[in-house]
């Protein structure tokens, strides 16, 4: 019974740290403006935008070059990827993606740090602009998709996986060459804080 009551006890402050820590919560801020499912979406999307930017920013210029394998995409490459899948996914629920916008090999186009962030803060303003655009009755809507059907919250749903899976990706990246991803950070700072300091004999 103990050990359940202090494993519940750290995860509480644990889930506390994070939250304290981060510096976007549309579950407690809310999302103005939209309202349903697409708040949900919307919320994740902030979520997704945060960690994604706060990484970026903690990982030197150098490593954006870097890749675990040859055949895999390096940090500069997965960032770029998800900035055009922002861009160019979000026609399909109705927000073309930015006139002369060439997705193919856009992934490749840099690996300037300000510039991929820069690209980033931008391809996010347009995910967050297209679900807000998008109205409630067309959630249902159905479209042709890998050979089958879908809807467009089905579209919605995929954008965000693909982001996360991507995020998941960065994340090791970033481990592996020894950058602890900023909220872990955080959550360690906060945790550090609330342990009391043991007692002199």
């Amino acid at each position: 019974m103990r050990r359940a009551l202090a494993a519940l006890a750290l995860l509480t402050c644990t889930l506390s740290a994070l939250l304290v820590g981060a510096q976007v919560n549309p579950y407690k801020d809310g999302t103005p403006g939209v309202t349903g499912y697409r708040s949900e979406v919307l919320a994740e999307v902030m979520i997704q935008e945060d960690k994604f930017l706060r990484l970026a920013e903690a990982i030197p210029a150098e490593k954006y070059t870097w890749r675990p394998t040859p055949d895999t995409r390096s940090v500069a490459e997965v960032f770029l990827h998800v900035a055009v899948a922002n861009y160019n996914l979000y026609k399909l629920v109705g927000t073309p993606p930015p006139a002369g916008l060439e997705v193919k090999g856009f992934d490749k186009s840099t690996t300037d740090k300000t510039k991929i962030i820069a690209t980033m803060k931008d391809s996010f303003a347009h995910a967050r602009k297209a679900i807000t655009a998008m109205p409630d009755t067309d959630l249902d809507k159905s479209l042709d998709w890998f050979g089958g059907k879908n809807t467009e919250r089905g579209v919605l749903l995929f954008v965000v996986r693909h982001a996360a899976e991507h995020l998941g990706q960065s994340i090791a990246y970033a481990r592996m060459c020894g950058i602890v991803p900023p909220w872990t950070e955080d959550a360690q700072k906060q945790q550090k804080q609330q342990v009391p300091p043991k007692a002199k004999s």
